[in-house]
């Protein structure tokens, strides 16, 4: 967790739902199916001090990294080692960013040997801000932005379908999330109860499963597996 999400909004109203600037240059679409190492929207603080709406790839490259080959192991970092980890932990103290989402995706093992989606989204379509951490990488004048997404233990229902879910984190936490910090620890607070009880975790079809597929049918609901039918993956 998280290996596949979905980022759909248009850039121009996730930087009014940031209130950020549009620095994206017209370079995003929507994106049902987001994988490891896709160019996907963030915020973060630009070095003028304000809140930019931006693009970034998927799977953070510390800038001592001698290729881009890891990238796609690096899509998470984990909240319980985060500030310690020699990869994250300088981005953990002084670059973190907010990772705009509708929902994200986990996978369950049926008892056929199969595996049944779902796709974990706010009930009322509100957006969600999944906690990142970004580094710049690459020579001079052929720099990417990179990023990861903080997960941590799952909490309630979700631990049903992985024991790992996103650090997710209310508007009123964006603002300390984004500050760079010497104690970055205090901002891993569970997310609240009112906003994990507002998410539905919607079984939805196998086609998610292919990362050449797009498109808004892929978090369309299915009939459900009820949970007696399922092992966790």
């Amino acid at each position: 967790m998280c290996g596949r999400y979905a980022t759909t909004r248009s850039s121009g109203e996730l930087s009014a739902l940031f209130e950020s600037s549009d620095d994206t240059d017209g370079l995003l679409g929507p994106d049902h199916n987001v994988a490891p190492t896709d160019p996907v929207p963030l915020v973060r603080v630009s070095p003028e001090g304000h809140r930019s709406l931006c693009v970034g790839r998927w799977g953070l490259l510390p800038h001592w990294s001698r290729s881009a080959a890891g990238a796609a192991r690096m899509i998470n970092a984990r909240a319980e080692t985060v500030a310690t980890s020699r990869a994250y932990a300088g981005s953990f103290s002084r670059r973190r960013c907010l990772v705009p989402a509708d929902g994200w995706y986990e996978w369950v093992r049926r008892p056929d040997g199969g595996r049944q989606a779902y796709f974990m989204t706010p009930s009322d379509g509100s957006v969600l801000a999944l906690a990142g951490i970004w580094s710049v990488w690459g020579p001079e004048g052929d720099t990417r932005l990179t990023f990861s997404v903080l997960t941590t233990a799952a909490l309630g229902d979700l631990a049903e379908v992985h024991e790992r879910m996103p650090v997710l984190l209310p508007p009123e936490r964006w603002s300390s999330w984004l500050v760079p910090t010497d104690e970055p620890e205090r901002l891993l607070m569970p997310a609240p109860v009112e906003l994990l009880a507002g998410l539905e975790i919607r079984p939805v079809g196998a086609a998610v499963g292919d990362v050449r597929n797009d498109g808004p049918h892929l978090s369309a609901r299915v009939p459900a597996v009820t949970p007696q039918e399922l092992t966790l993956f």
